[in-house]
């Protein structure tokens, strides 16, 4: 992260006024939202709080060394060609003792949270069967001095639970928090089980990505500005939420798995790294990652496809814009398939043209005013899967998903050639 703040630290926010960690510490990230922001004075903690490292394509772009309209490609090329981890090294640097969440400024958001929730924290875990490692991000609920209650979804990080408590073992783990933007990004890729993300996150730094050794766990990690060590306990569950999603709207209450935390490692100058629920950086970090298996499920329709984004208006969720070199009538309305498929949370997808700029919201609404004629342009798709953040969703999980194709026919290409372009 360091080297990161290196690039950009001129650009941060820095407020020196004391704040509270309850709602105070929020209010204030809430007013920057594509900002860098330092709190420097918590009442509640000795550690400053950053936040807002990955609040925009350009910082990421940055963090990946590439252009903007490169991230999605990026994210794809590492995702195929993973760079194993060959530098690890010892925990030097930081002060360790016995877990204290109580040290930590953990941000209370919004008035009805459950608890104060740590927000960007990786957790990383080995498959009890297969040792293979995993990284993801969850948000975590205070619980106690040393309990976090940990929203699991059913994916890698499920799975290596459900295999430990089959065999009445608890999950050894360990949480990073506070690492360079590129790495973070990894840890929210879409990869195989028996793939690794630091392996991705490698990729991005062109092999040269270090891990450092916990110390109570067989763990290695980022050497990120907090290592937190524990377990997460088998088969014991406490009430999780509300939570603020990315829709900005409350998630439900659950029940969810408990981590117990053992050890602690601080660095001697750190940073807590909070996400803001329903930021910029939380949309960006959650749906930036689906952009490469919507691209890639369209490439195998439409090998001309020129870019895919998940709209900020949609939260990075639940709205898709795409372009294409269209080739052949019929090219639009084949990639709003696949793109429906590929993503399963997507609700509306917008196709337009390569001189479209997808990343410009003022370009895809010029593409649908100007090449979309409502009867032959628009497919709706009723009663279809949706997203569980998607407020409007009905109680049984199905929405009505739309897409539009906002391409110019082939046949009078000329009579839809943008002037101010060409000549």
């Amino acid at each position: 992260m360091r080297r990161f703040l290196d690039k950009i630290g001129d650009e941060a926010i820095v407020i020196e006024d004391e704040v509270s960690t309850s709602f105070e510490a929020a209010s204030i990230l809430r007013e920057h939202p594509r900002d860098l922001v330092i709190l420097k004075n918590l009442r509640e903690s000795k550690i400053p709080v950053i936040s807002g490292l990955c609040n925009t394509r350009e910082k990421i772009a940055l963090s990946l060394n590439c252009r903007v309209h490169e991230i999605t490609q990026r994210i794809v090329e590492a995702m195929e060609n993973p760079t194993p981890i060959r530098r690890v090294m010892g925990l030097h640097g930081y002060r360790s003792g016995r877990a204290d969440l109580s040290e930590l400024p953990v941000l209370r958001h919004y008035r009805r949270d459950g608890g104060p929730y740590i927000t960007a924290g990786v957790i990383f875990a080995r498959d009890p069967d297969t040792g293979v490692r995993n990284a993801s991000i969850h948000r975590m609920m205070v619980i106690g001095d040393d309990r976090l209650a940990v929203r699991i979804v059913p994916r890698h990080l499920y799975t290596y639970l459900q295999r430990a408590e089959e065999r009445g073992e608890d999950l050894e783990i360990a949480i990073a928090i506070g690492m360079d933007p590129a790495t973070l990004l990894a840890t929210t890729t879409s990869i195989p089980i028996d793939a690794d993300e630091m392996e991705v996150a490698n990729t991005f730094h062109d092999g040269e990505l270090e891990l450092v050794r916990c110390e109570g766990v067989d763990m290695e990690v980022p050497p990120a500005e907090i290592i937190l060590e524990g377990r997460i306990l088998c088969g014991v569950r406490e009430r999780e939420g509300p939570f603020v999603d990315l829709t900005d709207t409350y998630d439900v209450v659950r029940d969810e798995p408990v981590i117990s935390l053992e050890r602690m490692h601080i660095r001697d100058d750190a940073m807590y790294h909070a996400i803001l629920p329903a930021g910029f950086e939380h949309r960006l970090l959650q749906g930036l990652p689906q952009e490469p298996r919507i691209y890639r499920a369209v490439k195998n329709t439409v090998p001309t496809v020129r870019n895919v984004v998940l709209t900020e208006g949609g939260c990075c969720w639940l709205h898709a814009a795409v372009s294409i070199k269209k080739q052949t009538e019929g090219d639009g309305k084949n990639v709003i398939m696949a793109a429906l498929a590929a993503h399963p949370s997507l609700k509306h997808v917008v196709v337009v043209d390569d001189d479209i700029d997808v990343l410009d919201p003022e370009e895809i609404e010029y593409a649908i005013a100007t090449r979309v004629k409502g009867d032959d342009d628009i497919l709706i798709v009723p009663g279809a899967r949706g997203s569980s953040l998607d407020p409007a969703a009905l109680p049984d999980g199905t929405t009505t998903k739309v897409g539009v194709d906002a391409t110019a026919p082939l046949a009078s290409a000329e009579k839809f050639q943008r002037v101010s372009r060409s000549e």
